[in-house]
């Protein structure tokens, strides 16, 4: 139940999100910075809301409850607003999209006040070779590589201005291409030792601790021991494991095991990214992983996990094809699919079940996969459509023409799989050790943006669980869909001093309409806005005010427990 206190500010009070001036006038000083007047209060702990007052002063959360005796320098009116503390994305593709728009919008409308990157792949630590491909690869979003470390690169989106704060964990796959490049084969005792220098170098910058991403090349390639290897020495510094597991299908269970034993040899705490079971004939196993999970948990073993609200994924169409023919890079992959001989053999074992790779092409099948993105123009005329119809019109088997347009577009071609069911996502919505990351950029409707499609969740990922979810079908209250869109996550990435609404934490912040925060983004008509959200701050600044952006590009780079000396293991007071 919502406790309700008795505070009067006169005739304004009826109009909720208005900006109040201090009693001294426009630009007069008062107490705070800033004051939340009569909105209602989620500490993002699970407790229960209550109807209070918030107070922000110099970038910092700094009294809570009736502040009918305080005043601020500005003040707004929240009455009938609920009130929580920033979301936390903790799958984030914001790598680039920052880079070209520092507001985030898409994120920000949703309330998300830090994004956390590194799924597999991360913006350092990068060789020559390895800046040269990323600036060859870039697409319509130019960018000079400035940057060889990942705390630089991370340093770099503050120094260009960034709305939400930034974090990110230091790729696997990362640290295998600094060393051992694309090839298929196991990384030499010496430099295993050097990719794990680079992962303490990395947490010593603040990496949050080592994530991989196993179905793709050359992640893949390696094996659980090069893993433990590079999450041993993060959690030499309080680290943590996060993994897209080795198979979200055919072997699922195994994937789970394999990452419950990273994290028992280890001692690290572990999160499955994007948890699913993919393919109809997998998605049985949903309940086997619950299992596999909270055991572990029970047994005392720190295992996690994260989802988007969707019934589809999104990646390119080298999820369809064997890994063997992307072996050496993307170059050598597209070579290797101008040889008959080797398309016909790519074919073949993308229309099998019964390979040893994880294979997109069978689980989604031609006509659930939804083409999305193209680098060459000429070729944008087939997004929104599946591989399917682009097969019929083009009069070539799906096979054959998904190796044509990878060819044609000289890139992975984004496309978005219908690979899970949505009773798995309410399943999974239910479980309280899952958070939510929507696995997208954060994008705006404007601009370079618009020329591709995209997959709705980055737009709707995060208000899709306050409101379809939590308000309209009851699934989870209120207060655990925002604990676990902010303490929650918090707690799992080693971060403090963020995550829940306590006097002396970070001022994160976001006000929003619970009756009207929804989704509108769709799989056909994917660049729209969330509703609802009314204000956002983020470290004491306001970069969303009714609903607008104010152009405030006060994000910071939050810093894993390596850098800031904090022991991972031992949890903050609010987590105990």
């Amino acid at each position: 139940m919502i406790v309700r206190r008795s505070l009067l500010l006169g005739l304004v009070a009826a109009m909720p999100a208005l900006w109040l001036p201090a009693c001294g006038g426009p630009g007069a000083a008062g107490d705070y910075d800033v004051i939340l007047r009569d909105g209602t209060i989620y500490d993002g702990l699970g407790g229960d809301p209550y109807v209070g007052d918030l107070a922000i002063d110099d970038g910092r959360i700094v009294a809570i409850g009736d502040l009918a005796d305080k005043r601020g320098t500005a003040e707004l009116d929240v009455d009938g607003l609920a009130v929580a503390p920033g979301f936390i994305n903790m799958l984030s593709w914001a790598t680039v999209s920052l880079i070209e728009d520092g507001r985030g919008m898409s994120d920000i409308m949703q309330g998300v006040t830090l994004e956390v990157m590194g799924e597999g792949e991360s913006m350092g630590p990068l060789n020559e070779a390895m800046k040269a491909e990323l600036e060859e690869n870039q697409g319509e979003i130019r960018y000079d590589v400035d940057w060889t470390t990942l705390g630089e690169y991370l340093d770099r989106l503050v120094e260009r201005g960034i709305s939400p704060n930034v974090a990110s964990y230091i790729g696997a796959g990362t640290v295998r291409i600094h060393e051992v490049g694309y090839e298929n084969r196991r990384a030499t005792p010496e430099e295993l030792a050097r990719m794990q220098d680079l992962v303490r170098e990395a947490m010593r910058e603040g990496a949050l601790g080592v994530g991989s991403s196993l179905i793709y090349a050359p992640d893949n390639f390696a094996d659980t021991e090069e893993l433990t290897a590079l999450v041993s020495a993060a959690a030499e510094f309080g680290g943590a494991y996060i993994s897209h597991l080795r198979s979200e299908g055919d072997r699922l269970e195994e994937a789970v095991q394999e990452l419950i034993k990273i994290a028992s040899v280890t001692g690290a705490p572990a999160e499955i990214y994007h948890l699913k079971a993919s393919g109809r004939a997998n998605w049985h196993k949903l309940e086997k992983v619950f299992d596999l999970v909270e055991a572990a948990r029970a047994a005392g073993l720190r295992i996690s996990a994260d989802m988007y609200t969707y019934p589809a994924g999104s990646t390119g169409l080298n999820a369809t094809m064997p890994l063997w023919v992307q072996a050496d890079g993307h170059d050598a992959w597209v070579e290797r699919l101008r040889d008959p001989g080797v398309r016909a053999q790519v074919a073949d074992e993308m229309r099998r079940t019964d390979v040893d790779w994880e294979n997109f092409y069978t689980q989604a099948g031609p006509e659930g996969i939804l083409l999305i993105g193209f680098r060459n123009p000429e070729l944008r005329r087939y997004v929104g459509k599946t591989l399917a119809e682009v097969a019929e019109e083009r009069g070539t088997d799906p096979a054959i023409t998904a190796m044509d347009l990878v060819v044609e577009d000289n890139s992975r071609v984004d496309a978005v799989f219908f690979l899970m069911s949505e009773e798995n996502v309410r399943r999974k919505i239910q479980r309280s050790w899952v958070s939510f990351g929507s696995d997208a950029g954060a994008l705006a409707a404007e601009g370079k943006f618009l020329l591709s499609s995209n997959h709705p969740r980055a737009y709707g990922n995060f208000a899709r669980v306050l409101g379809r979810y939590a308000r309209d079908e009851g699934l989870i209250p209120l207060r655990e869909a925002i604990r676990r869109l902010t303490s929650q996550p918090a707690f799992n990435l080693g971060i403090r001093e963020r995550g829940s609404l306590t006097e002396g934490y970070h001022a994160d912040v976001v006000v929003f309409d619970p009756e009207r925060v929804g989704d509108l983004a769709t799989f056909e008509q994917p660049h729209q806005y969330a509703t609802g959200m009314v204000h956002v701050f983020v470290n004491g600044q306001q970069v969303l005010r009714n609903g607008e952006h104010t152009g405030a590009t006060p994000g910071q780079v939050v810093r894993g427990p390596g850098w800031s000396g904090w022991v991972f293991n031992q949890p903050p007071p609010d987590q105990e």
